[in-house]
């Protein structure tokens, strides 16, 4: 483990065992931040400086907050934290008193090991918003909207909000997370006085090491069965979905549009392949690329990819606007971005989905679906109610 603002380089073989579970066994809610990928953990703690918010573009005001934390002699800053979906709202990035870096949770072997119980379902009371019946009637207009030739995809999502009495023990869902997933993206960061995002996504947004960047956008999924013959012809099905593979190839193209400015090579696979969670089986492509010097920040690409057709829709304006009109709440951080970027430009910056808000006593989970003109109200509520699993896991919720 290495501590203060060193970033250690992408660990793919084993370290001390332990080394990762015990930064996420360190975590705990306020001024922590958490963030675990395929190829690295990190644990911060304290506040040495937070990202203002101004009319500047995001990537120029994080640039010279991490210029000015060098200039104060320290070698390495890193940012760490969340930006919301709408890019006009205040992000919750800090550059950290303190972090402690490890390998993959994957590379660790003490993952394997129970997390804490849930707790069950008693004492939570849930509302759907939108209730379940009234999204349907959003997708079905989004759809008619879409035959009319107004657009050609929106993403359109609902929320399940959780309330009890009883503190919310936020440390234990994201042990729940973490060790459900270890293949994927698993954080906690604060976003606002007593507010948490807690999540686990699948979607890494862009990362950059050097001159190299990936990004791998996931569109085009299906819920997943307990029943392995049932499973498995349900990722084929998924492989071989017409309205799937072009839901994917739109999201697909919009990276390489965005990335190519950037990049003197790009290398974009024809067709994709699958990537499976704990609940969803996705579509998936892995974009590689050499950058142009000077290269640009992993945050400023996130910023550029931001908001793929995988979270908003195309065209962006347009499904922008029609979320604004059918979606009756502020998604927040949902759908934005969460990671950590240093000095030099690196880092990793991941989708902010199947996640939560948690605040008091109270968790706001979210979820969304791509609805495209073949979509169906039915197919989509259940789409969504399938994402919500990976969370209502962390806390108990299905097991009612």
């Amino acid at each position: 483990m290495t501590t203060a603002h060193e970033v250690p380089a992408p660990a793919g073989a084993l370290g001390a065992v332990g080394t990762a579970t015990s930064l996420l066994e360190g975590y705990s809610p306020g001024d922590s931040r958490f963030f675990a990928s395929p190829t690295r953990t990190l644990l911060a703690h304290g506040v040495r400086d937070e990202v203002p918010h101004d009319e500047r573009p995001l990537a120029e005001r994080v640039r010279v907050t991490l210029e000015a934390q060098q200039a104060l002699g320290d070698r390495d800053p890193v940012v760490v934290g969340s930006v919301p979906f709408d890019h006009g709202a205040p992000a919750a990035l800090a550059v950290p008193q303190a972090i402690s870096w490890a390998p993959a949770l994957r590379a660790d072997p003490l993952i394997a090991l129970p997390a804490p119980a849930a707790g069950g379902t008693a004492g939570w009371r849930r509302r759907e918003v939108p209730a379940a019946s009234v999204y349907g009637d959003s997708v079905a207009t989004a759809v008619k909207r879409m035959q009319a030739g107004e657009f050609d995809k929106v993403v359109l999502a609902r929320t399940l909000e959780l309330e009890r009495n009883a503190p919310l023990d936020l440390p234990a869902m994201l042990q729940r997370l973490a060790r459900r997933d270890p293949e994927g993206y698993t954080f906690a960061m604060p976003t606002g006085p007593g507010r948490t995002l807690l999540g686990a996504s699948p979607e890494l947004l862009v990362s950059r090491r050097g001159d190299a960047v990936v990004a791998n956008p996931l569109a085009g999924s299906t819920p997943r069965s307990a029943d392995l013959a049932e499973d498995v012809r349900r990722a084929a099905a998924l492989l071989e979905s017409a309205k799937d593979l072009h839901e994917h190839a739109v999201v697909v193209a919009a990276v390489r549009a965005a990335l190519a400015p950037y990049c003197d090579r790009l290398d974009v696979p024809e067709r994709p392949t699958l990537v499976r969670t704990a609940t969803m089986w996705h579509l998936s492509t892995t974009v590689t690329g050499e950058l142009r010097q000077p290269a640009a920040s992993a945050l400023e690409l996130a910023c550029a990819l931001h908001p793929t057709p995988a979270v908003c829709g195309t065209p962006t304006k347009v499904a922008r606007d029609v979320i604004d009109e059918l979606e009756p709440f502020d998604r927040g951080h949902y759908t934005g971005i969460v990671g950590w970027g240093n000095a030099q430009g690196d880092g990793e910056w991941v989708v902010t989905i199947r996640c939560a808000e948690a605040a008091e006593r109270r968790l706001r989970l979210y979820a969304g679906a791509g609805v495209v003109a073949a979509s169906t109200p039915a197919a989509e509520t259940a789409e969504t109610a399938a994402k919500f699993r990976t969370f209502l896991d962390a806390v108990g919720g299905n097991d009612d």
